[in-house]
Parts: C-alpha cells; structure tokens; sequence
C-alpha cells in the first residue's frame, strides 16, 4: 500500500485495527448506556447532544474499520493522496489529509 509511509505498515495497521476495535466496544457501551437511560427534562438537550456525539463517534470508528478491510485506509477521501501516519495516530478515524477539508 503506497498511502502510508512506515516500515511496518502491516504491524501498524494491526495496531491500528486493535486500537479501533477497542474504541468500536467502548462506544458501543457508551451508546446502550445512554439509550438506557431517560433524562428529565432538564437534562435533555444535554443527554440528546451526548447521544448524537456517541452516534457519530461509533459511526466514524465503524467506518474507519470498513477501509481497513477494503484496503483503503490511509487514503485521502478527497484527493486521495495518503494521509500521514502521525495524523492517523491521533484521529484513527480520520477521513482526509491536513490540506483537505472535511
């Protein structure tokens, strides 16, 4: 794969693939910890937005683990040049290079 520059990409990307799958089971946990619960109605808006925020954090891990297994991750979804292995250190999830937008 040309889109990461490592000397271990294989051992990386296990790593990286662990790391996800992790992050995967505790949103998960997450997210049926919080759709069992029922706020009052004071606390709604905030329970709502920190519902949304584990619905779309699962969705992001889910996706990133999707292109692992497709071959594609570590490209950008824009430009599709590679995406630095230090950024995907810090955002397993992430989609696109620094230069392109989200």
């Amino acid at each position: 794969m040309t889109t990461l520059d490592t000397t271990d990409h294989d051992d990386w990307l296990v790593r990286v693939h662990h790391r996800l799958t992790r992050t995967c089971q505790d949103q998960t946990a997450q997210l049926a910890e919080l759709t069992a619960t029922a706020p009052d109605a004071a606390e709604a808006a905030a329970h709502n937005a920190l519902l949304s925020a584990a619905r779309q954090g699962l969705a992001d891990t889910v996706a990133a683990l999707r292109r692992i297994e497709q071959g594609r991750y570590g490209a950008c979804e824009v430009c599709a040049g590679p995406i630095p292995a230090a950024r995907l250190d810090l955002l397993p999830h992430a989609r696109t290079c620094v230069s392109c937008p989200r």
